[in-house]
């Protein structure tokens, strides 16, 4: 599963996606997968587009200032 991952992330060679490519045209129990993956990659990526309001990114950075002591100031 994890070499799917790769593949979806284009992380692989050109000879090993191709290999992957070729195995996924013949197998259908992998494709299903492959295809189920590729659709919540894209769902998760949408979601991930989502505005996140100034008051929480200003409360998020101060809890991680304060958890990171008075050293370390997140701006």
């Amino acid at each position: 599963m994890h070499t799917l991952y790769h593949y979806l992330d284009g992380e692989l060679n050109d000879e090993r996606r191709a290999a992957i490519r070729r195995h996924l045209d013949q197998c259908a129990p992998c494709l299903h997968a492959f295809d189920f993956e590729a659709e919540l990659k894209m769902v998760v990526a949408r979601s991930c587009r989502d505005q996140v309001p100034d008051s929480l990114r200003r409360r998020i950075a101060d809890a991680l200032a304060e958890a990171s002591g008075p050293d370390h100031e997140i701006h």
